[in-house]
């Protein structure tokens, strides 16, 4: 395949709003050791991408300043002691940054292949879902067949893969969403009760049920307090976001007295070796989810490279239910 030396992509030229996002001409990556390049048709939009716009995020010091954390399109070429990929195949794979151009290099080990009948558009809303969902819940959180499990924001990317996949490997799913469209998106996704945080109180639901095995939040804020309280006993909370902000007081008394864990994660600062490590686990228990027609993207909004701006005031304005995309050739 005869490469280009450059290639259209989006920076971020100051931190700030949606707007310092700005298309310029940059060179080509190289895959090292260890790398493979993507020609990339498709990028995931995703909060982290956002963060990472104002200045809250900053990549690893050996990543792409450029955003963008999940690609799918094509194997473009090889970096020295890759084995399992030929040029041509087609990907989706996590990425440290750089998404959001025409090439991007990343792990090998990062990459899976885009499933059986499935196009790139949608492959590339699964690696950052997948990999956080799969992680979290259960890696971390050890959830089981016939437990309680509540995944707030479910009409989120990150919720509605967490209903799905949780449904499908048996657990009773439950959900928080901010109207009745979105509780009726995540209902039909496979949650057994969806609820409108702005009309009824999760706890109460919750405790009547007997308590969550397992939350996963994204919220932070007043919510931990009240995911304690809404955990069984020996339950679970896994954070891995703070929408709502990091600090808060809370009383672990109780989390003493009823056995209570709390954990959390980030994904894009983990070693290169631990993101393999859960793109093995994907292709063994996801994968066959997605093939078999258990686990299917939802998808809402895509929109062309050049104006990824716009993409990202859809992702804040919270009005989105499942993943948005950008349309990159």
């Amino acid at each position: 395949m005869t490469l280009p030396t450059t290639m259209r992509a989006i920076e971020i030229s100051k931190p700030g709003g949606p707007d310092v996002l700005s298309p310029v001409e940059v060179t080509v990556p190289v895959p090292g050791p260890g790398q493979i390049l993507i020609e990339v048709h498709w990028a995931g939009v995703n909060r982290p991408d956002a963060l990472q716009r104002a200045g809250a995020y900053a990549p690893p010091p050996s990543a792409s300043p450029l955003p963008g954390l999940e690609a799918s399109g094509r194997v473009a070429a090889l970096g020295p002691d890759v084995a399992g990929w030929n040029v041509g195949d087609e990907v989706c794979a996590l990425l440290p940054g750089g998404g959001y151009a025409e090439y991007v290099v990343t792990p090998a080990a990062h990459a899976l292949p885009v499933p059986k009948d499935m196009d790139l558009r949608e492959a590339a809303c699964l690696p950052e879902t997948c990999y956080t969902v799969w992680s979290n819940v259960f890696m971390r959180g050890g959830l089981k067949a016939g437990e309680v499990f509540l995944v707030h924001g479910g009409s989120s990317g990150i919720g509605t893969t967490a209903i799905q996949i949780a449904g499908a490997l048996g657990a009773r799913v439950f959900t928080t969403a901010g109207s009745a469209e979105k509780c009726k998106v995540c209902e039909e996704l496979g949650a057994e009760r969806a609820i409108n945080y702005r009309e009824e109180d999760f706890v109460e639901i919750l405790r009547a049920e007997g308590g969550a095995d397992l939350i996963l939040d994204m919220v932070g804020g007043d919510y931990l307090p009240r995911n304690v309280k809404t955990l069984a006993d020996d339950g679970r909370l896994v954070q891995i976001a703070f929408l709502s902000g990091p600090k808060v007081e809370l009383n672990f008394a109780q989390v003493m007295t009823r056995r209570l864990t709390i954990t959390g994660s980030t994904l894009r600062p983990q070693s290169d070796l631990a993101k393999a490590r859960i793109a093995e686990e994907l292709r063994t228990h996801v994968w066959p989810l997605i093939e078999g027609g258990r686990l299917k993207p939802v998808m809402d909004s895509e929109f062309p490279l050049d104006q990824a701006a716009e993409a990202h005031r859809r992702i804040e304005s919270s009005g989105h239910i499942g993943k948005i995309v950008l349309k990159v050739r």
